[in-house]
């Protein structure tokens, strides 16, 4: 490899790993729209905790599995095809290697680096389906609490209950939003295929696409009213 491939490779990994811990010191300092909607779900469970009817409840947690079991199959299938090239043989690496010499308009790399590229790509498709295999789960688990919430009088402390739900359903939906983060990182890693370069410019275009969208982009600033609005509740 090259010194604008491990340029580029530190790049990826710096914005990588450093995108939830920016977040989190974004969201001090004037909020972000993930930061914000831990607010608006916690006001969710604590309506579900008194309302007569709660199918809307399920139904809403319902399309929100189904959203997370969609992705994660999706991902599957991405490792299976990426791996399916990886463990391929050595003429489908050079098919690959081909491809990306060809559009990129860089000599053909290695067999070692390009299974470092797609191992690259594998890695970010892999810990998405973690999170989402992991948001799943939780999200059941909310739905069953959402199922064993008393109707009628009760002596249970209600806003206690509904506070446990939204512990549970605030990190079932964390886990969903860093799977599909993975999918932009995926994409900025197959970019390396093609040269450092593009690697560089996918992971930047990645970075400050997510960060607009959770300062700038007009669902933030309705969410971050929104949140506002159940704060004067």
């Amino acid at each position: 490899m090259t010194y604008w491939d491990w340029g580029a490779l530190a790049l990826f990994f710096v914005c990588w790993l450093g995108y939830g811990p920016l977040l989190h010191l974004l969201a001090g300092k004037g909020g972000v729209l993930n930061d914000d909607m831990l607010t608006v779900r916690q006001g969710w469970m604590n309506q579900m905790a008194v309302r007569e009817l709660r199918l809307v409840d399920s139904q809403l947690m319902g399309h929100s599995i189904n959203s997370a079991s969609f992705f994660a199959s999706a991902n599957l299938l991405l490792i299976a095809a990426v791996a399916g090239v990886l463990f391929g043989g050595e003429a489908a690496l050079r098919g690959v290697a081909a491809v990306g010499a060809d559009i990129g308009g860089a000599e053909a790399a290695s067999l070692e680096i390009l299974e470092g590229k797609l191992g690259l790509i594998t890695l970010c498709l892999a810990r998405g389906l973690l999170d989402f295999i992991w948001s799943i789960r939780q999200m059941n688990y909310t739905l069953a609490l959402i199922g064993a919430t008393p109707e009628g009088e009760t002596t249970m402390d209600r806003t206690a209950y509904a506070r446990a739900a939204g512990s549970l359903l605030n990190p079932a939906m964390v886990a969903f939003n860093s799977g599909v983060r993975a999918y932009y990182f995926a994409l900025a890693a197959t970019a390396w295929l093609f040269g450092p370069f593009w690697l560089a410019l996918g992971v930047m275009v990645a970075f400050s696409l997510l960060l607009w969208r959770q300062k700038g982009s007009p669902a933030a600033r309705a969410i971050r009213t929104a949140r506002r609005m159940l704060g004067e509740q």
